[in-house]
């Protein structure tokens, strides 16, 4: 019979002497020593990583992890296996990513923990992030003068400061309408200097930004365009403030990394904003994340705006949807607005007339302290024939 601790030898059972408590002893000082280079090797991934950011190197680099695991794996003698090897290592390299990128988080030039105030963009006597909410709004795509006029002359007789008017629009399909170009940007820069407004307008391309910048005071940074990291150097580089939108599917952290291309360029000013993502909702065109409001403003001192036209893609939801952004923590609103949203030359399904814009200022209490009389003199005007025509031709 073969005892716990002996061997049979010549009929008679020899005892191993083991003293248990040693034994343990032995392994709790393995585990101290391990732990000791677990920190050991958590300091040199934080040397590593400060060298990372510094130079523009990935936190995460995949062929490198596969590097190591193959070299351990080369070396185990057992007793455990090579998955099991595979395993803890895996482990070790995921904690070590979480501690690198949890150091970036707090070493990024748009962090909270290097600034406690929030910024504050001052454009042309207008304030983005200031203690009053504000609104950018007009239409989807620039289209006409007398369109444009229509919805300048509106803004300033109530109050809103930043117009919106795309000249240059990325769309789905290459024969959508894709924007005037540089008569739009003309057509929205003579608009909003007769009216003493602050124009915003999205650039699409390296080769544009000049131009864009020469007519433009906020250049847009459309969702499709979150990712183009060297478009997001060559506005870091303009000095012009610049409107950052969250892309379709990115988390929060990922548009941070965004915003910290262009402030690592120089350029400060940058607005955040958050215009829903794609999710298996079909009642909406997008699904807004309010979480993303305060999660990003705890984040960042950069001034957080919501667009809920984009995040909606309908009009009956958009002022519940801006109280709610507003109420989250928001420093102002975006929304699409036209003269005659069903003469729109796109997303017609989803602009605010005029008369809707009002409601949706009051119902979200953007409304200014001003006679009101002014605001319905201008919502319950007729349509212009000749704007009407000018669209739809």
């Amino acid at each position: 019979m073969r005892g716990l601790h002996g061997v049979r030898a010549m009929n008679e059972t020899i005892p191993i002497p083991i003293d248990m408590d040693a034994l343990r002893r032995e392994v709790e000082f393995i585990n101290h020593e391990l732990l000791e280079l677990l920190g050991r090797r958590a300091r040199l991934v934080s040397e590593i990583q400060t060298i990372k950011t510094r130079e523009g190197i990935p936190t995460f680099l995949p062929e490198r992890e596969h590097q190591m695991l193959v070299e351990l794996v080369a070396r185990n003698r057992g007793p455990f296996p090579d998955e099991t090897i595979r395993r803890l290592f895996k482990e070790i390299f995921r904690a070590s990513v979480e501690l690198m990128e949890s150091q970036s988080c707090r070493t990024l030039k748009i962090s909270r923990a290097s600034r406690a105030a929030d910024l504050q963009i001052r454009v042309r006597g207008a304030v983005i992030g200031g203690s009053e909410p504000m609104l950018i709004a007009g239409p989807c795509s620039v289209e006409s003068e007398q369109q444009m006029e229509a919805v300048a002359r509106f803004l300033s007789a109530n109050g809103v400061r930043f117009m919106r008017g795309g000249a240059f629009k990325p769309r789905s399909s290459p024969y959508s309408f894709q924007g005037l170009g540089r008569e739009g940007l003309l057509l929205l820069e003579q608009a909003a200097r007769r009216h003493n407004l602050v124009t915003v307008t999205e650039v699409m391309d390296t080769r544009t930004v000049e131009l864009v910048s020469e007519h433009a005071d906020v250049l847009q940074i459309g969702s499709r365009s979150m990712y183009n990291y060297d478009l997001l150097r060559e506005v870091g580089r303009c000095r012009k403030p610049v409107l950052l939108k969250r892309g379709l599917s990115a988390t929060v952290d990922e548009l941070l990394w965004s915003a910290e291309y262009i402030v690592s360029e120089g350029n400060v000013n940058v607005i955040l904003c958050e215009r829903g993502i794609r999710t298996y909702e079909t009642q909406t065109r997008n699904t807004l994340d309010i979480s993303a409001v305060p999660l990003l403003r705890q984040k960042s001192f950069l001034p957080v705006i919501v667009d809920v036209s984009h995040a909606a893609g309908r009009k009956d939801i958009l002022a519940p949807l801006g109280r709610a952004a507003l109420a989250a923590g928001a420093s102002g609103l975006m929304v699409e607005a036209h003269p005659c949203p069903h003469l729109a030359r796109s997303d017609s399904e989803q602009q605010l007339d005029l008369q809707e814009l009002a409601q949706f200022m009051a119902q979200c209490n953007l409304r200014p302290a001003r006679d009101s009389a002014a605001l319905m003199f201008q919502t319950d005007r007729p349509a212009d024939p000749t704007t009407v025509r000018a669209i739809g031709g």
